[in-house]
Order: structure tokens, then sequence, then C-alpha cells
């Protein structure tokens, strides 16, 4: 796996794990990659200082507060996949039929696209990005 620090258009900054810098490329040509924060697909690479290890050394499962960080986001992704409504791609229109009161309050997550985030946040509808899926550890090795 490679770790990517990224950016986009609009300087929000975010890191990306990938299988492989093909795997980036391909996915940055198809425009795959988009801004947790804004949906901007605009995403570059940044520069980064390589990690470099020793001959002696494995590479180290996350540690302190990264670990901590992996295990709540980990946590609130299932709290969500538990106990709310999945609508699917018909999230968009859900989460704007709640918050105009035409359809019954309730947790919902779902799929919209970069698009249908930015007009649901320019008209005040509160959403958020769902944390990935954290990685099986055969993905990590």
């Amino acid at each position: 796996m490679i770790r990517y620090a990224l950016a986009c258009e609009h300087g929000h900054e975010f890191e990306g794990w990938f299988g492989s810098s093909e795997a980036f490329d391909g996915q940055q040509a198809d425009n795959q990659i988009e801004c947790p924060l804004c949906g901007s697909r605009a995403v570059r690479k940044q520069i980064m200082a390589p990690a470099v290890a020793g001959t002696k050394r494995t590479p180290a499962e996350p540690r302190g507060k990264a670990r901590m960080m992996m295990q709540a986001m980990g946590e609130l992704r299932r709290h969500v996949e538990e106990t709310f409504d999945d609508v699917g791609d018909a999230f968009a229109s859900e989460a704007r039929a709640i918050h105009d009161g035409r359809s019954e309050a309730r947790g919902i997550y779902g799929q919209a696209s970069p698009k249908e985030v930015r007009e649901l946040v320019a008209d005040g509808v509160p959403v958020a990005p769902l944390p990935p899926k954290p990685p099986s550890k055969t993905e990590l090795n």
C-alpha cells in the first residue's frame, strides 16, 4: 500500500491509500478520486518525504493516536451501518426530503454524486462523508 498526501483545487488536504502508484494514476485518470470535504475531483499529489524502512525492521502497525483514530472511524462506520437506513442512490433526494419535513426524520446513509453533495451543503442540509471501510489484514500486506 502507498499513502499519498493529496490536495484538491480548493486547498483541502487529505490522505489517500492506494495499492500501487499505478492504481493512483488509473483512479485519477478515471476521475475516481475526490475531496472528502467538497467533492472536487481536481485532486493532486503533494510533496511528501519518502518513508524509508531499515533492513531489520518490519512495517509497524499504526500506533497511538493513529490506531485510536482508525478504530474510532471503524466504530463510527459500523454504528451507521447497523442503525441507519441505507437508501442507496436515493441519498440526496431522501436527505432533502427529511430536511424539508416531507419524510420521516431518521438517520440515513447512501451514495451521492459530488454535485449532489455540494447542492445539499449549499441548501443547508447536514451531510458528512462516511469513513471508509478499514482495510483487511490481507490488504495491508
